[in-house]
Formats: structure tokens, sequence, C-alpha cells
């Protein structure tokens, strides 16, 4: 018996180390396959009159793509499916996601390329009630949360008193504030400064930002080959000036 299990497993090991790793495929196939939910401003966006997606996350992915020599291919995909869609082999690599536990259980990441706070927002004629993030962990309070994001896994841990509202894509946690049926909601210092512009409506609570985090590339954890190529490509770009570059087009500044 121990015979054969030894031999099953060199036959495993065997089989893995001569697995084609993605970035052989993506090369054969001439088409490099990104999930992106194209919601996420200005990080990801689909323009509905040219169902074109744009944004900071696109403009790495279309570049690393012209730099591998392929084409490449935007999958829609949702914050509730987005490290699924990996693990299943949906795309080969997604836009941006927050690092968390939770995800890198079942899914690799790739070197991080911007770190952001976290803030929550409100109704503007609501900061007085509201001028803190404590008061909002309130028993009589709704926070609203997008299904499947890192601000929905953090809420649970910081409103414990609150009632916390999970919307489905593609609705999102913002409009029920504006709706009125939530009293705030917690997302990226990056989109509330978008939204904040878009929705003069809504208002950052002053106290600042909390829980820091980093963005990167939800990737296969198993195959190594492709994650020690798009990691390689990360340094090579930073060092190129190109994240920079990309931050200044976007107005936007790492907390790194």
């Amino acid at each position: 018996m121990k015979k054969f299990i030894i031999t099953i497993l060199i036959t495993v090991l065997s089989f893995s180390a001569n697995a084609e790793s993605r970035l052989n495929k993506i090369l054969k196939s001439g088409e490099l396959r990104v999930g992106t939910t194209g919601d996420w401003d200005p990080m990801s966006m689909k323009d509905p009159a040219t169902n074109q997606y744009k944004g900071f996350d696109i403009d790495i992915s279309s570049e690393l793509a012209k730099d591998m020599g392929v084409k490449v291919k935007y999958v829609p995909t949702d914050w509730k499916t987005i490290v699924s869609g990996i693990t299943s082999d949906r795309y080969d690599i997604s836009t941006s996601a927050t690092k968390t536990a939770k995800r890198a259980l079942v899914a690799g990441f790739t070197n991080s390329y911007y770190k952001y706070g976290t803030v929550a927002l409100v109704l503007k004629k609501n900061l007085k009630k509201f001028p803190t993030w404590e008061s909002l962990n309130n028993k009589n309070v709704t926070i609203a949360t997008t299904l499947g994001t890192s601000q929905e896994e953090m809420a649970k841990k910081i409103f414990v008193k609150s009632k916390l509202k999970s919307i489905e894509a593609p609705a999102r946690d913002f409009q029920e504030v504006l709706a009125g049926r939530a009293d705030g909601h917690i997302t990226s210092s990056t989109e509330a400064n978008k939204l904040v512009v878009t929705y003069p409506q809504l208002a950052i609570i002053p106290d600042g930002g909390k829980n820091p985090a980093v963005l990167a590339i939800l990737i296969d954890q198993n195959d190594q080959v492709w994650l020690n190529y798009v990691n390689h490509w990360i340094e090579i770009k930073k060092a190129s000036g190109f994240f920079k570059d990309l931050l200044k087009k976007y107005g936007l500044k790492s907390l790194e």
C-alpha cells in the first residue's frame, strides 16, 4: 500500500511539473483574457455608449497584452464572482482587486502597485448626525455594501451594531445612500473622491480613512510560472515609471 501511495504521489507531482502554464497558453492563443467588473471609477468603467472599457486598470491590462504581443479580451464579471472566475478558468487575470485573506485562500495575487485608504460616506445633509465612523456603528443605522467586495467583509467587522445591507451588482451601495434606503457606506478613497464630485449630495465623513488596503491582480495561485511573469512585468513597469505616469493621468495618489 505504501509503495502504491508513493507511486500515485510521484505521478501527480510529475503531472503538475509538466502541466502547461497559462503563460504558454496565452502566447499560443494570442489572447489575454481579463475579468473586470467595469463599475469602479476610475479603475475600470464600461462606457454604455460604446460598450468599451476604460480606466486605470484597463490601461494596465492593455499594456501587459501589448508587451506580451497578444490581444486583450475583457470578460464581464462582478464582485461576488471575481475570484471564482479565476479558479474556474473564465479568465487569466482580473483587473485590480483588494488583497484580502479570504480571497487569498483560493486565488493568487500579484505584487501590489497601489495602496488606498477606506472612507465612509453619508448624505452631506447628515454630516452633523454622522460625524465619525463610530457614529455609524449603531443599531438604528443601516450600512450598505456591495456584495462580494472587500468593503463588505470590512463592514461586518467594523459596524457590528449596525444593520448591514448587501447590494448585488449591477446595483451599487452608494445608490442606497442616495435613495435614502441606507445611512452610509464605505469604499476606497479612490472611488469616494470621484463619487462626491459626481454626486455632490454625498460627503466623506471627515475623521479620516481607515484600514489601508492594497490593490493587485487576481491570478491562478497554482501557476507559479504565470504568476512570476506578471510579477516581473509589474516590477519592470514600476522601474520604468509606467505606474507613476498612470497615477498622474488619472489624478490618483497611492498611499505608498
